[in-house]
């Protein structure tokens, strides 16, 4: 009877100590949040943090839609930009364990009618971005190049130069995803968003997660704001003080890219689907977050933190608490610290804010 006591005594203890370490890190998260949103006039947010595959905070903070003051809800989606390459880089692998594609392939085996200089890229040098391939995009006018459509613009960009040999840098751009999205529906046999809806958001339950563009009418969407506005004399990006909606357009060829609206919630279901064998076996996701060396040896990678690229991931290497971080749009980040046991996502209504860091910095509340 005294050892059940004991027993009875010591459950009591821990349970208490647990919820007070939990509602003293959701404290930390709150305080550091609402410090920066007023610092950096972030509208809303959404955080959600995951800890051994299960939420252990979902909190939704500020204004969804600025003129009308609706607050952000749970069910209030965002745009994630570039973070859609991580669907596109896990159909990839979840094709692979079919036995349709090898990594290592060249892309002239799955692609026909492909310029001479491409076809001895493969679908590993795509995925990481080390292709050598001219940009689809025009850097200097936002638009696709050629500003006649993204027909006109992929023939356009097979007769520009390679920009470099195949290996031999790192160049993040949209070529590289459109040519996976040509890959992916060869050998899924569909549409590309057809493909991951029915592969990834169905087998996660996502029910709200869309493909898109920042004008399209849909329920509990939150436009995007920003702060800079482009300068015609120079054409440079000059921040502001006035907030500005963005508008954004994703073509049809490059939803592998860019171009999903979804929440921090359902998010979260996609990587505990991930991570817990439902999309793709451990091997894979290994595969799949290995950065991906240049031919010296040496790694590409962004700025900061971020200081080497897998496939489709950005990766945070390090010693201690490794993450693969993708970020979009500047305003949409999530990390996953796999050897933590610990994912962190946040998703605003803002463009032009280093969320990653973001993301690294709430991580310190829970190491």
């Amino acid at each position: 009877m005294k050892n059940c006591l004991i027993l009875v005594v010591l459950i009591s203890f821990f349970s208490c100590k647990k919820e007070s370490n939990t509602s003293t890190e959701k404290f930390k998260v709150l305080n550091y949040l609402e410090k920066i949103m007023e610092k950096e006039g972030i509208p809303g947010l959404q955080v959600t943090v995951i800890k051994n595959n299960k939420i252990i905070l979902s909190e939704n903070l500020g204004i969804a839609n600025v003129p009308f003051s609706v607050a952000v809800k749970e069910n209030t989606i965002f745009s994630i930009n570039s973070i859609a390459k991580v669907f596109a880089s896990t159909a990839i692998l979840q094709l692979e364990e079919r036995n349709k594609l090898v990594l290592s392939d060249s892309i002239s085996k799955h692609i026909s009618n492909l310029p001479n200089k491409w076809r001895s890229i493969t679908i590993r040098q795509l995925l990481s971005h080390t292709s050598g391939l001219p940009d689809i995009e025009d850097p200097y006018k936002d638009e696709l190049i050629g500003g006649k459509g993204q027909d006109s613009a992929w023939v356009a960009v097979q007769k520009m130069p390679l920009q470099f040999k195949s290996g031999e840098e790192f160049n993040y751009n949209a070529t590289n995803y459109l040519l996976i999205q040509k890959i992916i529906e060869k050998h899924g046999n569909v549409p590309f968003e057809e493909f991951v809806k029915t592969n990834q958001f169905d087998v996660a339950g996502m029910k709200q997660t869309i493909y898109g563009n920042s004008f399209d009418v849909k329920e509990n969407k939150s436009p995007t704001y920003c702060y800079y506005y482009k300068d015609k004399t120079t054409g440079e990006y000059i921040k502001g003080t006035n907030l500005i909606e963005v508008n954004e357009e994703f073509p049809s060829n490059l939803r592998a890219d860019a171009g999903v609206f979804t929440t921090a919630n359902e998010m979260a279901k996609w990587i505990i689907s991930l991570q817990s064998g439902k999309l793709l076996q451990k091997a894979s996701i290994d595969k799949m977050w290995t950065p991906v060396k240049l031919n010296n040896g040496k790694y590409g990678d962004f700025t900061g933190i971020l200081n080497t690229y897998a496939l489709g991931w950005p990766v945070i290497k390090r010693e201690k608490h490794l993450g693969v971080s993708p970020f979009g749009g500047g305003r949409a980040s999530f990390t996953i610290y796999p050897k933590d046991n610990l994912s962190i996502i946040l998703f605003t209504n803002l463009s032009g804010i280093p969320t990653y860091e973001m993301v690294d910095q709430i991580s310190k509340f829970y190491f």
